[in-house]
């Protein structure tokens, strides 16, 4: 293998396009492990085949739900929602016995978490309820949304809620919630189609 040494390419008079590898060419390698190649500012980088390793990708992700059961809760009380069926998980950070994202050591970043589920009434209300969801960190309510309910046995809504955090690694995402009234309880449907508990890292 030959080695040519210069500080220029360029085309030759005339001709204003450069190609580097023909048709004995299978691989082009560019620099070095620690080279810097720089993309001066004006220049159009211009892709007609397949790029890979460019931009990153929204992991970790995960997203679980819970497929038998349900979960009731005493009124005006905050109550752990729990989704014990993992859907898919790219760096194995949600723990289904705790129903807990925690952010993978080197992975600190934004993240974006969503949740959904279908509450209903167990129990006889006349009175005026709601429902509030919340996203935990660490323990500690982060974020929440309050919804008007029903006052009648059956009453169903679907409950949802979004939000980004900057997380660091170590921190854990749960999720919670309340039924708010003054007599009753309630629970929350877990059939499969009904209910997610969802999250992945943004690009930055």
């Amino acid at each position: 293998m030959s080695k040519l040494e210069t500080n220029t390419i360029d085309t030759v008079s005339g001709t204003s396009t450069l190609q580097v590898g023909s048709t004995n060419t299978s691989t082009i390698t560019l620099g070095v492990s620690g080279d810097t190649i720089n993309v001066p500012s004006g220049v159009t980088i211009a892709n007609s085949g397949t790029a890979t390793g460019f931009g990153g990708n929204n992991t970790p992700n995960f997203s679980a739900n819970k497929i038998s059961g349900s979960i009731t809760a005493s009124v005006n009380t905050v109550t752990k929602a729990t989704f014990d069926n993992e859907l898919y998980d790219t760096a194995s950070a949600y723990d289904t016995s705790t129903s807990r994202f925690t952010v993978p050591s080197g992975q600190g970043g934004k993240y974006h978490f969503e949740t959904t589920f279908n509450s209903f009434e167990s129990t006889a209300n006349n009175t005026s309820t709601g429902w509030s969801v919340y996203l935990y960190k660490n323990g500690s309510n982060e974020l929440f949304l309050t919804q008007g309910g029903g006052s009648h046995v059956g009453n169903a809504r679907m409950n949802h809620l979004s939000g980004t955090f900057n997380l660091s690694a170590g921190d854990y995402i749960e999720v919670y919630f309340r039924y708010n009234s003054s007599s009753g309880n309630a629970g929350y449907d877990v059939g499969q189609s009904y209910n997610r508990f969802s999250g992945f890292k943004l690009i930055e």
